[in-house]
């Protein structure tokens, strides 16, 4: 990629500011960022203190986000003890919530200021094969500190293409999405079809692939996933020879006690293996050495596990 890179592409989900963003309806919006972008400046013991009193309210609470994350922490982890599954829960609301605490810095803070709250490990094992010319998917679990790689490689002029789905607030999608691609990338929308994510990636972008969403059984295959079996995304073998990418998984998390972000960037995995199962377990693999090591970092209240290999049966609704 050079320094006149044009990421401007017809095909990408480009949203615009609408006068209409001003109206009642969203006013609710503009305080909550107004009052992030009061918070992300309070000194990091104080943000961590605040989320620690909120993260203990939070696990009290009879929601639907609380009964995902317990079934998905019960079904990954049945060795475990309650109070032990409860730690797990109440350490990711704390990361979480001190996380979101400080999002907005991402905006209103400099390039500089990122690169200094940022720790990178293994980045070699990306620029080793982007210098020498080949192209690469990021493999990218559902970190709460997701978001962090995108903005810094591209902040590097590494930008990244990914796929998203749109939010329902239109205002909060717009603003996301000024926030994913301020320093460049590319963002296209699901309903488009993949073509034009393979695209991006052969033209040198770097492709953010999430391999931890249950997608449903047209689109998975069901292998191991801690303990239990997941509906895993299939295809990332056909993507990476489509693509002609090496697969580099990348793991992005946040120190609620010092306010960083730490980036591990891992050796690329010898995709494609030549089987849809066989990739898909590598990928779960991928993921379980990280999580089991930063559970706290993981988004649990996900609907990991909703579709299940022996029945038609939503085990969050049970």
């Amino acid at each position: 990629m050079t320094t006149q890179r044009n990421d401007f592409d017809p095909k990408a989900y480009n949203p615009e500011f609408e006068w209409g963003f001003l109206a009642p309806k969203y006013w609710g919006t503009w305080i909550a960022v107004l009052l992030s972008s009061l918070v992300c400046f309070l000194p990091n013991n104080i943000r961590l203190a605040l989320a620690k009193f909120m993260a203990k309210q939070a696990v009290k609470i009879k929601n639907k986000a609380n009964r995902r994350a317990r079934v998905n922490l019960e079904m990954c982890f049945p060795e475990q003890s309650i109070e032990e599954r409860e730690e797990t829960l109440y350490q990711s609301y704390v990361t979480s919530i001190s996380f979101l605490m400080g999002f907005a810095s991402l905006t209103l803070k400099s390039k500089t200021w990122l690169e200094n709250n940022t720790a990178i490990n293994g980045l070699s094992n990306l620029t080793d094969i982007t210098d020498s010319g080949e192209n690469v998917i990021l493999l990218v679990p559902h970190t709460w500190a997701i978001d962090i790689p995108a903005v810094l490689l591209a902040s590097r002029n590494l930008p990244v293409s990914a796929m998203a789905k749109a939010q329902k607030n239109k205002l909060s999608d717009w603003l996301m999405h000024r926030q994913r691609v301020q320093y460049g990338g590319r963002v296209y929308d699901r309903s488009g079809g993949i073509k034009p994510f393979i695209k991006s990636v052969r033209d040198g972008y770097l492709g953010y692939y999430l391999p931890d969403e249950d997608l449903g059984r047209e689109h998975s295959v069901f292998v191991d996933f801690f303990a239990t079996q997941k509906a895993t995304i299939s295809g990332l073998g056909r993507l990476s020879k489509l693509s002609k990418a090496k697969i580099v998984p990348l793991f992005a998390q946040y120190d609620s006690s010092t306010g960083q972000y730490t980036l591990d960037f891992y050796p690329a995995l010898p995709f494609p293996t030549g089987g849809e199962e066989e990739d898909a377990r590598m990928m779960n693999q991928c993921i379980e050495d990280y999580v089991s090591k930063k559970p706290e970092q993981y988004m649990w209240i996900l609907r990991l596990l909703k579709t299940r290999p022996e029945s038609n049966i939503n085990p969050y609704n049970s």
